[in-house]
């Protein structure tokens, strides 16, 4: 069986909106109430994977989730006319950003020789707490092979899980046994700490994981109270690299120490506050970024176009580039879309180590799939949407028949 990393990048629903659901996302707050456009971020979502595959690497997809969802509303007696933030909730396409769908632990690092996934429960937020059953679903069509997969419900909702997001997986390639590092915060601040210790500690024990093999690292409760509302926006790693900021960890260097205790061949990429700030970190999004292992065996780095524009945080990019690093390319993709609604290139995408032909093939891109699935989209998708205009009831038509489409297109009625 030949384990490759496939990254799993969701396709952008046809309800994408700027409602300013997420406390904590800056970026989110900051675009709340302005119209969005929902056909160019499902497209630039699709130029991304086929940026992937073009550099030779396995790319997978995860559909939008139905939405209008109104059973989440019927569960809580609304019809959305009480609160427009529970409308909004409803009609979220937040499940386009797969990183936090769960939680993925690979064969070699799981006691029964399975790739476990774990659905993340996402329960601080109302408009993401509602996805992971159908997020579920999905998982267990996906990966169906149960001699390689096993897909776990969601941990107890009392115990808060966000999924791949504040996850990590380093190791000296993707089919050797590896260091899980999960990355909880600590309630304090303006900003809910989203990912709970005990969450992930749940997680570890459900894919029987070697303890030995486990680190549990806080996040820094500044980096918290400074937008960085998952881990991935602040660090990101990728078989023997990890590339951080300076102050994305409460204990950085206790952290970087208990990385090379268990990973001697380590590289630690610290990009220091003094180059770049917490502040433009967060708001150019250069750590939500994919770290990824390129055919040739170099590292690159897909950026969104935010961070290549940033001044400082190009100076240091180009920096790093000339010092001969680990990092070897810096690949910049436009997905302001997804961006202005707060996620970036990491946000999107949820790596699964997997044999692809293990995998589903429905849920495998290839060229001609992707060019069947942009067709749907430009002429299904909505142009523009204003959160005004969630509620509507033709365009909740739209929105559904457009979903219908693609489980069309794609042979996937199960998912209706």
């Amino acid at each position: 069986m030949s384990l490759v990393e496939i990254n799993f990048d969701g396709i952008v629903g046809p309800s994408h909106n700027y409602a300013g659901l997420s406390l904590g996302n800056l970026a989110s707050a900051s675009h709340a109430g302005d119209p969005s456009y929902p056909r160019a971020a499902a497209l630039q979502g699709l130029a991304k994977m086929r940026h992937n595959m073009a550099l030779g690497l396995t790319q997978g997809f995860l559909l939008p989730l139905p939405r209008p969802n109104r059973r989440f509303l019927e569960s809580i007696g609304a019809d959305g006319s009480e609160d427009r933030r529970l409308m909004a909730a409803a009609w979220s396409a937040s499940s386009m950003w797969t990183a936090n769908a769960a939680t993925v632990s690979p064969a070699p690092d799981c006691a029964d020789g399975r790739c476990h996934l774990t659905a993340a429960n996402l329960v601080t937020m109302p408009h993401r707490s509602q996805e992971w059953p159908d997020t579920v679903r999905q998982l267990r069509l996906a990966f169906a092979d149960a001699a390689h997969f096993a897909v776990h419900d969601a941990v107890p909702a009392c115990f808060g899980d966000e999924g791949a997001a504040n996850h990590m997986r380093m190791g000296t390639g993707h089919d050797a046994s590896g260091l899980e590092i999960f990355v909880y915060g600590k309630t304090g601040g303006a900003f809910p700490a989203r990912q709970h210790v005990e969450a992930s500690r749940v997680v570890a024990r459900l894919h029987g994981l070697d303890p030995a093999r486990c680190l549990f690292a806080e996040q820094n409760a500044e980096a918290i109270a400074a937008g960085a509302f998952h881990n991935d926006v602040v660090a990101v790693a990728n078989e023997r690299v990890l590339f951080t900021h300076e102050q994305a960890f409460a204990d950085p260097e206790g952290t970087y120490a208990a990385v090379r205790a268990a990973l001697p061949e380590a590289e630690i990429v610290v990009v220091p506050a003094a180059a770049v700030s917490l502040a433009e970190a967060i708001k150019s999004y250069l750590f939500n970024a994919q770290l990824l292992t390129l055919p040739s065996g170099e590292m690159g780095l897909v950026i969104p176009l935010e961070a290549w524009e940033h001044p400082s945080v190009r100076g240091w990019l180009d920096g790093m580039l000339a010092a001969n690093g680990p990092i070897r390319r810096v690949l910049p993709v436009d997905v302001r879309q997804s961006m202005a609604n707060g996620g970036g290139p990491a946000c999107l995408r949820l790596r699964v180590v997997a044999d692809p032909a293990t995998v589903d093939p429905r849920f495998l891109l290839d060229s001609d799939k992707a060019t069947r699935i942009e067709a749907i989209i430009a002429a299904h998708w909505p142009e523009t949407i204003s959160p005004a205009d969630l509620g509507n009831e033709d365009l909740a038509r739209r929105v559904m028949v457009a979903r219908s489409a693609l489980l069309d297109a794609l042979d996937l009625a199960e998912l209706a």
